[in-house]
């Protein structure tokens, strides 16, 4: 059973914009407790954006002020908008829970940012 599926991703020159999706199933969706991950190869998985319990937004240093993170709680959909997209942007970009239980892990996503 498919929790998670990712998608958007592609080639993009740097300084591009890119826009994410992650649909959930209905069971894994939860507002206030998504988040974006990343992998670069040979590096480890990181979270680079997500919602809080609180109800606000959190992100990586690395990707503040260029990445956006946003959902519509009706098509149990989280969006990560990329702009000012950076060569080390390129990762698989994952979603999920931030908090467990942990679903299990989709495909991702490939985003790759190259001239």
């Amino acid at each position: 059973q498919v929790h998670l599926v990712e998608s958007g991703g592609g080639l993009v020159q740097p300084g591009g914009s890119l826009r994410l999706s992650c649909v959930a199933s209905g069971s894994i969706f939860r507002p206030n407790a998504m988040g974006w991950y990343r992998q670069a190869p040979g590096k480890q998985r990181e979270l680079v954006a997500f919602f809080s319990s609180m109800g606000g937004t959190n992100y990586a240093d690395s990707v503040r002020g260029r990445f956006t993170i946003s959902r519509d709680n009706a098509k149990k959909t989280v969006y990560l908008q990329m702009n000012s997209l950076k060569p080390e942007d390129t990762a698989v970009y994952f979603c999920n829970r931030v908090v467990g239980p942990f679903a299990s892990w989709g495909q991702g996503t490939q985003v790759m940012v190259s001239s």
